[in-house]
Order: structure tokens, then sequence, then C-alpha cells
């Protein structure tokens, strides 16, 4: 094997491979040469051929949904329809705090203090208690939601099925499910799907509206403040 072999090596992937995956193959290839450098092989020059990969994370501004896109995306639930006024409520709660799947479904009634107008957290990624504002657009599909599409259960859990088995918190895909039926709905599905955009298109509307970058971490729960600089892009 010598160097230009290693070479050309590369470059076959490149065609074919993303630059974090280069960048794994380079990592096995150095371990390699130093298990042969310990069997006696002079590995060195072999070694110095390995090119260092270039693979700046979030080179791109986040792909969100524009201001005309988040509103033909909340009308594409029919809130004539309990489980329509559900998934508009869920929706709300992703667009509006900016929560993840997995905190909409841990969601419950007593998460909400109405009184003060706050949702409380518990079960966030990095498992601290978080206290949010509840918008007031927000609170208005959770009441609508509450009093008019919500079936008779003794769950305390906010967003359940609809059908049997009846009560049952809904799940992650099951959100996801259901965003994604909007996105169909309103024609958006070719761009975009799952829950994760929503959250995002959150942080970018707060960006344009002038909030700090620290300000936006905090909202998204993230520990490290460098997490949500790809706002800034």
């Amino acid at each position: 094997m010598a160097a230009d072999d290693i070479d050309a090596f590369l470059k076959g992937l490149a065609a074919r491979w993303q630059p974090a995956s280069r960048k794994v193959i380079c990592t096995s290839l150095r371990s390699y040469f130093r298990f042969r450098a310990l069997l006696g092989d002079d590995t060195r020059r072999l070694s110095a051929s390995l090119p260092a990969i270039a693979n700046w994370p979030r080179r791109h501004p986040p792909k969100v949904l524009t201001d005309s896109q988040i509103e033909h995306f909340l009308h594409a639930f029919d809130r004539t329809d309990p489980v329509g006024l559900r998934d508009h409520a869920i929706a709300r709660c992703l667009l509006d705090l900016g929560l993840r799947g997995d905190e909409a479904t841990h969601l419950t009634l007593d998460d909400l203090d109405w009184r003060n107008g706050t949702v409380t957290l518990h079960r966030t990624k990095s498992q601290r208690v978080q206290h949010l504002p509840l918008p007031v657009q927000t609170g208005e599909a959770l009441a609508h939601y509450l009093r008019d599409g919500r079936p008779q259960t003794d769950s305390r859990v906010l967003f359940i099925r609809h059908r049997a088995p009846f009560g049952v918190p809904l799940g992650v895909a099951a959100i996801r499910s259901a965003m994604n039926r909007a996105f169909a709905r309103c024609a958006l599905a070719d761009q975009f799907c799952n829950t994760h955009v929503l959250r995002r298109s959150m942080a970018t509307r707060l960006q344009k509206t002038g909030v700090s970058i620290k300000e936006i971490a905090d909202v998204l729960r993230h520990r490290d403040v460098n997490t949500a600089r790809v706002y800034a892009r």
C-alpha cells in the first residue's frame, strides 16, 4: 500500500459518502496504521498521507417554515372535530413553546398554571424542570381542546388517544404522524415533515424579532448556548 492508493481510495468515497463518514474511515485507518506500527511496520508515511476531512457543522441556516406557511399549516386542522382540536393544540405547543415531541407527550393537566399563565416542563432532555410562559393563542387552543374535544377520562396526561384504547397518552410517533398529515393537507409535505421543524421555526421567529441567542438557548432548553448559534445564520 502506498500514499497514492490511500488518496485514490478516499477520492472514490468522496463521490458517494458524506464528510462525516469519510472522517470515520480516516480515523479507522489511523488506528490500523498504529496497530501495524506496533507489529514493527513503518507506517509513518501512510499515516501522514491521511487528509483532515473538513466537516463544518451547521453550514447552512436551519430549514424552517415562513410566516405564510405557518398560517397555512395551522389552518390545516379541522377544529370542528375533537381529534382536529387536539392536533391543533399540539401544533400550537410545538410552534409557540418550542416543545420537542417527547416533551409534548409528557404534558399533564397539572403542568398548566392558568392563573399565572405558565407551563411547567418536567421531562426535558436536560432533565431539568423548566417554567415557560403560556402564550395567549396557545392557551386558547388548549382550552378549546379541553372544553370541546378531550374525551372524558381519569388520565391526567394532556394529549390522549381518542380511539380505543381510550385515555392512553399519545406517543411521539402519533404526534409526528399528526403533524405530517397536516403538512400533507396544506401541500407542504414535499418540504417539511415531523415535529422538529416547528421547534426550529419558533426559534427562527424569535431571532428575527431581536431575541438574543442566549435567550433562544434558554427557551429551547439547550445546555450549551453554541447549539443555538445556528439561528444567527
